[in-house]
């Protein structure tokens, strides 16, 4: 379901994240607006990850809030959380399916008792999504007969399957060998293009540079710097931006 793109979908206010004495996230405070692609780059160990599952509350802040279209994720019961987590797709590193399950079945789980669709109305929306990622001839297979790119997209269209109004990417092809990451991210690339609003932790800087509406550069706990891929690439302002941008670009 798209939205108007003045639209803000998530709000994030002073949200900090501590394991015991380790702070990970620090003061991070922004907004993403309906139909924008964010792509949040930075060193290992940045909070990048943790930020995103933050952002749906899997896990939960240790303070501050996020505001799912004016919802305070941080501050609701669960099963309002879980509806409104319905409204947003996440994908991993890893695949996640469920191996006694066809692919066919994986991607009609849950519309069939989450959603209530029909099993007509899931089984056709399973075989659109899965030629929407160029898998429609493996719908009787199983995830362990796959490569890791076909599975990593099975994964995409099992989100997508849920009807979200924001997609969450935590680093999908870093388990993908270096020839699948291409197949992965033209769907990904065909999302964005569609108008899907995404978040997505990366290292694939060629495609924050050709997709991203703007990019967050995590270092250290916060967002150090933000802005448009063609500026944030040429002309980064922070110091702790040059360097890593020097080191992964040279």
């Amino acid at each position: 379901m798209l939205k108007d793109k003045e639209q803000t979908i998530i709000e994030v206010q002073q949200l900090k994240k501590s394991f015991g004495d380790d702070v990970v996230l620090k003061d991070i405070s922004e907004t993403v607006k309906a139909g924008q692609v964010i792509c949040v780059i930075g060193p290992s160990g940045a909070g990048k990850s943790t930020f995103l599952r933050c952002l749906n509350v899997l896990e939960e802040p240790t303070s501050g809030k996020v505001l799912f279209e004016g919802s305070d994720l941080t501050g609701i019961k669960e099963e309002e959380l879980n509806r409104l987590r319905q409204k947003m797709g996440m994908v991993f590193q890893s695949f996640n399916l469920f191996p006694n399950l066809t692919v066919l079945d994986n991607l009609q789980l849950a519309p069939l008792k989450v959603r209530r669709l029909s099993a007509d109305q899931a089984q056709k929306q399973a075989h659109k999504l899965l030629t929407q990622v160029g898998l429609a001839d493996k719908s009787a297979e199983y995830p362990a007969s796959l490569s890791g790119g076909q599975q990593q997209r099975v994964a995409i269209a099992r989100a997508l399957a849920m009807d979200p109004e924001v997609m969450l990417f935590d680093e999908p092809t870093s388990a993908l060998d270096p020839e699948m990451v291409g197949e992965v991210l033209k769907v990904m690339r065909d999302l964005a293009h569609s108008g899907m609003t995404m978040v997505v932790v990366t290292h694939e800087m060629g495609f924050a540079k050709e997709v991203a509406d703007q990019i967050w550069f995590m270092a250290d706990g916060y967002i150090q710097e933000k802005g448009k891929p063609e500026d944030f690439f040429a002309h980064p302002k922070t110091e702790r931006a040059q360097d890593f941008l020097s080191k992964i670009l040279s």
